[in-house]
């Protein structure tokens, strides 16, 4: 959520970003309610004043045993009338909140002025397109082939777009999921999280997914509760109205967590094999920061999630999103998209900084050193990794003319393999 005195000072900059990033608010309406607020605030307090004033003539009156019944009428009036004002008070203020959640985070200046991915502005790019001497087989073909990924059972279970990984498909599921998680806790400084895979109404609030995702959540009404997409929505609420010294900042989390999304406005993209399924594993990183910081903090988290790409010798472009293809509440957003030899460039994480904007709606604040108004921290997060597309990658970049899959060198130990043969 943006500051209201911001959103007050700079209006057209806050119009010129709801356009940039294709959203809708009303900002002339937040405007003509932000000053009725305010003139509505100044009468009670001018009220309140009165009141004061004359309680004090009231009490002196009674001291002096002379009436003081018709100003005691009048503080009944005044009260009834600072009464009548709270309750317009706090109309006024429900309507603010109700424009203030729906107004995008400003896209930082060197964001790409754009509409669509194809405004996204390629950063740099990693290693070498893998070469094979023979036609790729699709990993879905090899998931088949291999019985390792089995779709046709995954959507007879839960329906279409679900998956079942068995055998050495589960097996390197579990050692992606291990090696991500090790990297980042010994290497990368993280602590690891577990987080509930649940999560409420102001959870999913505090990260800015609700009111506007809500149809691509997963939701069950009787708890109102939801199924996580990502953790972090479980992680970055962690501190939701909670004040952190200063000294304890940065924090880093790292969490494994399943991830679900319904994926409601994605009908017609290509959904073959594991490229978007419903249910799916990721490693998430979770930045909790100091405003001076956030910016050297986004940068170090991308390469965070760019090292086990390199690890794993997997080709990949960064691309910085343009204003329209960035997210609701976002400032800055770096996508990374690995290459697999049949199924072209993938996006395997998005590596955001959000400022102060989740921090406003979770009310996540740090004491400052030196004592003053408490600050709101900043928050960043990026997939570290998300699985099916780097499961697509390994399939289709290490398969052999055979149609088996060699094991990346660093999971090999973990595997206890080299390659993956058919299931017996």
């Amino acid at each position: 959520m943006l500051d209201p005195k911001y959103i007050r000072n700079h209006p057209d900059v806050v119009r010129k970003a709801i356009q940039h990033k294709n959203e809708t608010a009303d900002i002339d309406r937040f405007l003509e309610l932000d000053q009725r607020r305010r003139e509505l605030l100044s009468e009670v307090e001018q009220l309140k004043n009165q009141r004061n004033t004359v309680s004090k003539e009231i009490a002196a009156l009674k001291k002096a045993k002379k009436t003081a019944d018709d100003k005691i009428a009048q503080m009944r009036d005044v009260g009834q009338q600072i009464s009548t004002l709270d309750q317009h008070v706090k109309q006024v203020e429900q309507e603010i909140h109700n424009i203030l959640i729906w107004i995008p985070n400003i896209p930082h200046e060197s964001v790409p002025i754009g509409q669509t991915e194809t405004d996204n502005e390629e950063v740099s790019r990693w290693g070498e397109l893998p070469q094979l001497n023979f036609e790729p087989k699709p990993h879905w073909e090899l998931g088949e082939t291999l019985d390792i990924i089995d779709l046709p059972r995954g959507t007879k279970v839960a329906g279409s777009n679900f998956v079942i990984y068995k055998g050495w498909g589960a097996k390197l599921e579990r050692a992606l999921i291990h090696y991500m998680l090790e990297l980042h806790t010994q290497k990368h400084g993280y602590t690891e999280i577990s987080p509930p895979f649940m999560v409420n109404r102001q959870t999913m609030f505090g990260t800015g997914q609700l009111p506007k995702l809500e149809e691509d959540m997963y939701r069950c009404d009787t708890d109102d509760l939801f199924l996580i997409p990502t953790a972090e929505v479980p992680v970055t609420n962690i501190f939701r109205d909670e004040i952190l010294d200063e000294d304890q900042l940065p924090l880093y989390y790292t969490a494994y967590t399943p991830c679900f999304r319904r994926e409601a406005g994605s009908y017609g993209a290509d959904t073959r094999g594991l490229k978007r399924i419903h249910q799916f594993d990721k490693v998430e990183m979770v930045k909790f920061v100091h405003p001076e910081t956030s910016w050297e903090e986004h940068e170090s988290l991308l390469k965070n999630a760019e090292a086990i790409l390199q690890d794993f010798n997997i080709p990949y472009r960064i691309l910085n999103l343009c204003s329209g293809d960035l997210s609701f509440a976002a400032a800055k957003c770096y996508d990374i998209e690995l290459y697999a030899a049949y199924s072209g460039w993938l996006e395997v994480s998005s590596c955001s900084n959000f400022l102060d904007f989740q921090a406003r709606r979770a009310n996540i604040r740090f004491r400052p050193r030196g004592g003053g108004k408490p600050q709101f921290v900043h928050t960043l997060n990026a997939s570290g990794l998300a699985l099916p597309r780097l499961v697509v990658a390994i399939l289709e970049n290490y398969q052999t003319e055979a149609g088996l899959v060699r094991i990346p060198e660093p999971l090999q130990d973990y595997m206890k393999t080299e390659v993956i043969t058919p299931q017996p």
